[in-house]
């Protein structure tokens, strides 16, 4: 259906343009909701594997989604703040599906004409704190909670809001933590705390950097 619509576009006319327009915005959400689904899928049948975390490739899974951001949505602009480290997490192979989430959320939900996405990687002693910013309209305080909540929307969205409520649960069961937070000057950023291979414990909460904002800002 994508495939075929892609060769439309030179052969309608401004009104029928703005049809199919619809038509790939619809086919594009059907992708997304059926990976979607397919990862609950996979988390709900396989409890056992999901509740021990492996040790996982961080900047090879952050690269491989990053690469994929950038096929899928030409019209973005992508990039990373400063360099991706050599990291082991505790993950299991789901950790794509949270990365993949969170950036197809920064595209689709944002409202400027050319979507800003800034991914950054912080490193310490015993975690590891993946941001991703975007320049977007951001998310009011009162549903800042809320919109990991399963089906809850909150981003002005037409989808089963299933995304974020995976994100959540797939980095709860490694360990981790995942909150939102403002940017400056605009837009959200959701940042994800993952324990290092090796490392116990459970991680309480994504600390909010006082002087964190965006390379562009």
């Amino acid at each position: 259906m994508t495939a075929y619509s892609d060769l439309l576009t030179d052969y309608v006319d401004e009104e029928g343009a703005e049809h199919l327009d619809t038509l790939q915005e619809s086919a594009n959400h059907a992708i997304e909701l059926t990976k979607t689904a397919r990862d609950m899928a996979d988390v709900m049948l396989s409890q056992e594997k999901t509740s021990q975390p492996n040790q996982v490739d961080l900047r090879a899974t952050l690269e491989r989604e990053l690469d994929r951001a950038d096929s899928e949505f030409p019209d973005a602009k992508v990039t990373v703040d400063g360099s991706l480290p050599s990291l082991q997490v505790q993950a299991n192979q789901m950790l794509h599906s949270v990365f993949r989430n969170l950036l197809t959320n920064a595209v689709q939900h944002n409202d400027k004409d050319i979507p800003e996405i800034t991914v950054s990687v912080e490193p310490h002693a015993k975690r590891v704190v993946v941001r991703i910013a975007d320049n977007g309209p951001g998310i009011a305080d009162e549903q800042k909670d809320e919109i990991f909540g399963k089906g809850e929307k909150g981003l002005d969205s037409a989808g089963t809001g299933l995304g974020l409520f995976l994100v959540q649960h797939l980095v709860t069961r490694y360990g981790g933590a995942v909150r939102v937070e403002d940017n400056d000057p605009a837009g959200s950023v959701f940042a994800v705390e993952l324990l290092l291979a090796g490392e116990k414990g459970v991680v309480e909460s994504v600390p909010n950097p006082a002087n964190y904002s965006s390379p562009d800002s």
